[in-house]
């Protein structure tokens, strides 16, 4: 009988841009604790990701003392901070993918700075704790909110199922280009497609649909330098209709903390 071991775990506190490893984490209502809950939007309250500007990659998210620490990956120099705590108090309409969501801009300094290495005027926004997202319903199992993450509250990915993946690739790519929140050890390449209800820690998991790929996979998240693969390669073997699967996306049932090292006990299988 294979076991499972969490082996990642990962937040991107601002969407889009570079993520944060973790030993332990809390999980919320909306996710992981930090994860997602600031965005860029353009003047028309649009989001903004790597899929049109690859170069959001280059930018490094750590939390530190309370605050957000936003740095060039290359640019030692060129940074940004603000406190979590901190907005404007005013609220503004924002729109991600079809979802209008209420959201504050954090301070002008801090989105005039994202202006200036975008080239172009944008926000820096927080999901207030308030706002309710709601999972798409047709996969919802009872009404759960999410963050301004694509769609689910978190993401499952297996360290197997990338070791198989480069195995076919011209040169490996990182665990890194998938974003995911969780990884794990054991089991053979997308084992995580038959998991249904699972336990990491103490913590009730369903996984209630497959990830859809899309271009963001084929950017390195250390250069910015877009390419091909490994999208193109997927595309040959991990296709379902016009998508390409890679990942589970995930819902939870209760709020607790997980760590790296916990098992994961499968429940339920899909059949």
């Amino acid at each position: 009988m294979n076991q499972f071991f969490l082996s990642e775990i990962n937040i991107y506190p601002i969407k889009s841009l570079g993520g944060l490893s973790l030993q332990e984490a809390k999980l919320e209502e909306k996710g992981l604790q930090y994860d997602r809950r600031w965005m860029l939007v353009d003047e028309k309250g649009m989001f903004i990701t790597q899929r049109k500007h690859a170069e959001l990659a280059l930018l490094q998210v750590n939390i530190c003392n309370g605050k957000l620490i936003v740095s060039h990956k290359t640019l030692p120099g060129l940074s940004t901070s603000f406190s979590m705590d901190e907005d404007t108090g005013e609220q503004i309409s924002v729109e991600i993918w079809n979802d209008m969501v209420t959201a504050i801009e954090v301070n002008k300094i801090v989105s005039d700075w994202f202006s200036d290495f975008l080239k172009f005027k944008v926000r820096l926004v927080k999901m207030p704790l308030t706002e309710k997202r709601l999972v798409d319903r047709d996969y919802a199992q009872n009404n759960e909110v999410v963050s301004f993450a694509d769609g689910y509250p978190c993401l499952l990915i297996g360290q197997s199922s990338l070791d198989e993946l480069n195995g076919k690739l011209p040169e490996p790519v990182l665990m890194d280009r998938f974003r995911p929140n969780f990884v794990f050890t054991g089991g053979e390449a997308y084992v995580e497609d038959s998991f249904k209800d699972f336990y990491i820690g103490e913590v009730l998991f369903s996984a209630v649909k497959p990830c859809s790929r899309c271009v963001l996979i084929t950017i390195d998240q250390q250069t910015g330098f877009k390419g091909q693969e490994p999208l193109k390669t997927l595309a040959s073997y991990r296709k379902i209709g016009n998508k390409i699967m890679f990942g589970q996306n995930l819902l939870h049932q209760q709020r607790g903390t997980i760590c790296v090292g916990d098992e994961i006990k499968v429940v339920r299988w899909n059949k």
